[in-house]
């Protein structure tokens, strides 16, 4: 599948060999499948690169059927899929989640609203949004303070320059994103019990080696604080670390190929498409949902691309009707 632009039109390729012909691009394709991880490089088929794929579905059964022990790479959303995907499928072996900080996603629960004026919040400062975070949830809960913040998200964002966003993302977002993307109550509930019987065990981490066996893999890891590595064998390995993080090694072949023709570009921290204020990412051409990440970061939940859906309409329709 590709894409190509000429005297203002598109001429989208099939991999039928079919070919569409457009006057606009509207790119709404989601998220990409996460980056490789090196460790795993060499570990065979038993490491599954893609949590989303038909070999994930294949690997939950075959577990199911074995008993065979799980090693869930990663410990945010994308886990607790797997860790759900597992325990209905009726496996009964033992599921370690491993990331950096061992942190999961928090549960929803109930909590009376507390709005906040935009002024309230400062602004252009990760550690100043941080320090307000922290005294506002000590005064209303932290569910009410991290929500207050949502109508104003973007703008927030937008008020960080490139040096401040890039500091969000290598400490803040790993603890912003398992508060503000909550699990339901009967999800977080699972996982506790999962956890309370002994069955999953989310350990902060990291993954040194991992070496292919007959019949699954071998992981050298360290837990946090321990001073010695330890040897862990798995049947499989599954990347859980979420969605890709750095659009150039995309592998999708609609994106490569406008790569490739120069039609759009990464944004300036590589998170999604380089994109104005209208979502536009190229020539008569737009991006919506994750790919825009870079721009707007809060643009994963359903009513934030709603909106963002109905404004790109508007302005295609504005466009080919001038």
């Amino acid at each position: 599948m590709g894409a190509e632009q000429s005297d203002g039109h598109w001429r989208i390729s099939l991999d039928d060999g079919s070919t569409i012909h457009a006057d606009a691009v509207a790119l709404a394709i989601g998220n990409q499948e996460p980056g490789g991880l090196k460790a795993f490089a060499g570990a065979g088929d038993r490491y599954i690169a893609n949590p989303w794929g038909d070999d994930a579905r294949a690997a939950v059964e075959d577990l199911a059927a074995s008993g065979g022990d799980v090693l869930l790479i990663g410990t945010g959303l994308t886990m607790v899929d797997l860790v759900l995907s597992l325990d209905a499928a009726g496996h009964q072996g033992s599921i370690l989640a491993l990331s950096r900080r061992g942190q999961a996603p928090r549960g929803h629960a109930d909590y009376e609203a507390a709005p906040v004026e935009a002024e309230a919040v400062p602004h252009g400062r990760v550690a100043a949004m941080w320090r307000w975070l922290r005294q506002r949830s000590a005064e209303v809960g932290w569910r009410a303070a991290v929500d207050s913040l949502r109508p104003y998200s973007h703008r927030l964002w937008q008020s960080l320059d490139p040096v401040e966003q890039e500091r969000f993302l290598r400490h803040a977002r790993p603890w912003w994103d398992v508060h503000r993307h909550r699990i339901a109550p009967e999800v977080a509930a699972t996982v506790a019990r999962l956890v309370a019987e002994g069955r999953l065990q989310i350990m902060a981490g990291r993954i040194i080696s991992a070496t292919g066996t007959a019949d699954g893999i071998d992981v050298e890891l360290r837990r946090r604080g321990d001073d010695a590595p330890q040897w862990r064998s798995f049947a499989y390995a599954i990347n859980c670390t979420g969605p890709l993080h750095a659009i150039e090694r995309t592998r999708d072949p609609l994106l490569r190929s406008l790569f490739g023709a120069n039609a759009t570009g990464p944004d300036q921290l590589g998170i999604g498409l380089e994109v104005d204020e209208k979502s536009r990412a190229g020539e008569r051409l737009w991006a919506l949902g994750p790919l825009t990440k870079g721009r707007y970061w809060e643009i994963i939940a359903v009513p934030d691309i709603r909106e963002q859906a109905a404004e790109v309409a508007e302005d295609i329709a504005r466009e080919l009707n001038a």
